[in-house]
């Protein structure tokens, strides 16, 4: 657990301080899907009837659901498998990846899957959460049908537009509104089981087994409604890194997994005694004089958890740029001693012009319903399969007990992704087009800087070559220390040769630099810095980061120090090369993708704002390079 990092950005303020704060960031999500789970598995099969043998079976699909995705698939298995205490998709295929000879392909392509299938999904939750609770002005007052929509654009535009100013403030409030929304649907849940409590027995799997033997015709639509209850699962993980394994694996036993259970069943009892009012059982099942402040929680409730998913979608954009799976974008500090919270420009704009866009192109919770579940479902299937390659390859676990556990539950994974693939006409296809998309960036970005290195390769000197030539003849110097970024640790930085090229001097210090990512999320300090000196004038350096690290030169080069590099910030110039990237209509991409990784390339945030190196000590030397 790598809780007390400072990086990570909170601190260990006791066990019921992390638990209440992971309760507002992890189970947002899936602690507001009582507001239209049980409610389209109604309607799937029939909602109007609400007979007994339905509402129990359905009942049954959404309790075992909880138990075995939830509680024994991630609480159990997936939030141990850590990689050096951190969660997520990138995470877990870096783990994966690292313990497979060769390092295969194949782990890299389900890692961006995964990343790409949370992208997906993260434009719908935001979506469905606040308009399903604003709906619940219908219920108060059904003439304001019709501001819905506009109701719920305003509330995301605000959401997004705050962004930019941080969440630590709103975040500190998170948590007791969570707790407060958790508990009103345990005690709601609790009083309307007394309205039939025949539901209980819905703790039987007989129920669940028979439903959908007598209902086979509608079972597949159910089990894409059942799939609703368990959506925010995938933040367990996610936000390991945040809180740890046991504020999460606590606050899921002792508050939300109780609380969800209860307020299922009186759902379920409240629709078996009143079925007139089975459109929206979760509203009609309070007394008149609560629905209004219930409403208003609700939405408060749907906020914290699209802020969740807002937040975790800037993270792992940041996870896969430090990958070198998407282009350097810029990246926001919103805090002075929290280095989690960042804030990303050109993310927060999209994610909400497709979340507006959801919202009028959809507008209702119900049909958007049937755009939710194909991503979450297709990433927690590649879950389950890096999971077994870490139970064998770290954990050593024998193949009979891994395949016992990892069978069962994938098994259960690829049946909900099939049951949601057949909600693809009605809206399936917005997520996995969203997907598909964010997967060809990253192709395109990972094929293309491929084929750029390898063509900058193919035109460099060895720095060797370069240093030696410099010791026989020695040009003239002035003082100062030059540092040379490049990407390869091997060659001659370009901004080297060019800068010879013109001005034909050195500065009595040069130090070629390489930044490294490693694969896992923090890098001592210790192991961040490796030096060595070739001669007086030259030293090469590289700086290993962390891939949830922000990589700062600046800071690095302080603990340089302490190694024995003498400089001066003041007295330091950064050499960089800005390429100018043309496309080939022979070798390397497809012409299409050469345009794309181009554009790409443009829209990327220069060096020096990536970097936090001083603007005033920058040089940047141009190239045409063509791929």
């Amino acid at each position: 657990m790598r809780s007390e990092d400072p990086e990570l950005g909170h601190d260990r303020g006791g066990l019921p301080s992390l638990v209440l704060a992971a309760l507002g960031v992890v189970y947002g999500d899936i602690g507001t899907s009582p507001l239209y789970a049980f409610r389209e598995a109604l309607h799937a099969t029939g909602g109007s009837e609400a007979r007994q043998e339905n509402v129990v079976g359905i009942l049954a699909l959404i309790i075992w659901a909880l138990t075995i995705v939830v509680t024994v698939k991630y609480v159990s298995f997936v939030l141990k498998a850590d990689n050096r205490g951190e969660g997520g998709t990138l995470s877990l295929m870096s783990l994966a990846r690292e313990s497979l000879r060769g390092r295969p392909k194949w782990a890299l392509v389900l890692g961006v899957t995964g990343a790409s299938l949370f992208l997906g999904d993260a434009i719908i939750t935001p979506a469905i959460s606040v308009l399903s609770a604003v709906e619940g002005i219908q219920v108060v007052a059904p003439a304001l049908s019709n501001w819905v929509v506009p109701i719920t654009l305003t509330i995301i535009a605000a959401l997004f537009f705050v962004q930019r100013f941080g969440t630590g403030g709103v975040a500190s409030v998170f948590g007791p509104i969570t707790a407060l929304w958790f508990a009103v649907l345990g005690v709601s849940g609790a009083i309307h089981i007394l309205d039939d409590p025949s539901v209980l027995g819905a703790i039987n799997p007989v129920h669940a087994v028979r439903y959908v033997a007598n209902n086979i015709t509608s079972a597949v639509a159910v089990f894409g409604a059942v799939f609703l209850a368990v959506t925010g699962a995938e933040a367990l993980y996610v936000d390991l890194g945040h809180f740890g394994r046991r504020p999460i694996v606590v606050a899921w036993f002792a508050l939300v997994f109780p609380s969800l259970l209860l307020n299922y069943f009186g759902q379920g009892a409240f629709v078996l005694a009143n079925p007139e009012m089975a459109a929206h059982p979760f509203f009609n099942m309070h007394p008149e004089w609560a629905r209004i402040p219930m409403v208003c929680l609700a939405t408060a409730a749907t906020v914290i958890a699209s802020q969740a998913v807002i937040s975790g979608a800037y993270s792992l954009v940041r996870q896969a740029i430090h990958l070198n799976l998407l282009p350097r974008l810029q990246i926001l500090h919103t805090s002075e001693t929290h280095s989690g919270q960042i804030y990303m420009p050109r993310v927060n704009t999209l994610l909400f012009v497709f979340v507006a866009a959801l919202v009028l192109f959809f507008r209702s919770s119900s049909r958007l319903s049937a755009a939710y579940g194909i991503a979450v479902t297709g990433e927690m299937l590649i879950t389950s399969v890096l999971l077994f390659v870490v139970m064998r390859r770290i954990w050593s676990w024998k193949l009979a007990t891994t395949l016992a556990i990892i069978i069962p539950i994938s098994l259960i994974d690829a049946g909900f992704l099939a049951a949601n693939i057949a909600k693809f006409a009605n809206g399936g296809w917005v997520p996995v087009a969203v997907s598909a998309t964010m997967a060809l960036i990253m192709q395109t970005w990972t094929a293309g800087r491929r084929l750029l290195i390898s063509r900058t390769k193919a035109d460099e000197i060895p720095l060797a070559t370069i240093i030696d030539n410099l010791a026989r003849k020695k040009p003239p110097t002035v003082p100062g220390t030059a540092i040379f970024l490049t990407s390869d640790v091997e060659g001659a930085p370009t901004a080297l040769l060019h800068s010879l090229k013109h001005y034909k001097v050195l500065h009595e210090r040069n130090v070629i630099l390489s930044v490294v990512t490693a694969t896992k999320p923090f890098v001592p300090d210790t192991e961040k810095i490796f030096l060595e000196s070739f001669n007086p004038l030259f030293s090469r350096m590289v700086i290993t980061f962390g891939y949830m690290e922000t990589p700062n030169i600046p800071r690095a080069l302080v603990l340089a120090r302490k190694l024995g590099l003498k400089f001066d910030i003041m007295s330091t110039s950064f050499f960089l090369s800005r390429r100018t990237i043309l496309p080939s209509r022979k070798g390397g991409l497809p012409f299409w993708q050469d345009r794309l990784f181009i554009a790409l390339s443009r829209s990327a945030s220069n060096a020096t704002d990536y970097f936090g190196l001083p603007t005033g000590r920058v040089v940047e030397l141009g190239l045409q390079t063509t791929i």
